[in-house]
């Protein structure tokens, strides 16, 4: 529904502050991150385009065409491409590219990768992309705020919100398949210019803390920042000048980390 309809996503997820691209280049800057960043799983734009603005040269990268064809018409500047979070390589055939100073990875893109051999590819394509030193910047869902709460899964969330005048309504339902150790979501779409309902099914991985340092840890990485607030998802939300939190109990996780190693 949303990945095919870019426009859409956008009405439903506004940032007209552009908080989310805010918050990395924050990030960026306080760590002293070069000028080169990759985008990965960057949706309609929005935060490519605004490190672009920022004076970085960005590449941007995307598994979905729409949302691609969305981002260079309405938010131009980064270099778009087509490519998979979970195994990629965006230098150019050809072209002797220098290689990122940093990935970002934000709105819980990177917990696309469901399987143990999926995040071992994101993190290896990660390392081969980076320069040495090179930052990973990524936030997105807390797998350990579900630990014994479950505040999230008790009711479903019901959205509405009105777009070229037809009104939306989203009733979304969380679970948590601990086998897999994922967090399934269905959403139901109705809207009220009489199409029939359309379901939506997708899931994220829950990743926790220490796993997740465990994971950089094997691919070369150092956790510099990892935490849950604030940040451009928690309430309240993160504002210039906030320093990273010391927790990570809250229903957000926020990483940054520097490649150490890249053998």
């Amino acid at each position: 529904m949303l990945t095919d309809n870019p426009e859409l996503y956008e009405a439903r997820f506004p940032d007209t502050d552009r908080l989310a691209g805010r918050w990395a280049e924050d990030c960026l800057r306080r760590h002293g991150a070069g000028n080169r960043v990759l985008d990965i799983g960057c949706g309609t734009g929005r935060d490519a385009a605004h490190l672009h603005a920022a004076g970085r040269t960005v590449v941007a990268a995307d598994l979905s065409e729409a949302m691609l064809a969305h981002a260079r018409t309405h938010h131009p500047g980064p270099d778009y491409r087509r490519a998979d979070l979970r195994d990629f390589d965006l230098r150019e055939p050809g072209l002797h590219e220098e290689p990122f100073d940093a990935v970002v990875c934000l709105d819980s893109a990177l917990l696309y990768c469901h399987t143990n051999a999926e995040l071992d590819g994101f993190l290896a394509s990660c390392r081969r992309s980076l320069a040495p030193g090179g930052l990973l910047v990524a936030e997105m869902r807390n797998g350990a705020y579900f630990l014994g709460r479950t505040d999230l899964l008790d009711a479903p969330a019901v959205h509405g919100f009105t777009w070229q005048g037809t009104t939306y309504t989203s009733t979304t339902t969380l679970s948590v398949d601990r086998t897999a150790q994922l967090l399934r979501r269905t959403r139901i779409w109705t809207a009220d210019d009489g199409s029939p309902p359309y379901e939506q099914r997708s899931a994220w991985r829950l990743l926790f803390p220490q796993e997740l340092r465990h994971l950089l840890a094997a691919h070369g990485f150092d956790a510099l920042d990892l935490h849950d607030g604030p940040g451009p998802r928690t309430r309240p939300a993160w504002q210039e000048g906030d320093a990273p939190g010391g927790s990570a109990d809250r229903d957000r996780l926020h990483l940054v980390a520097r490649l150490t190693r890249d053998d």
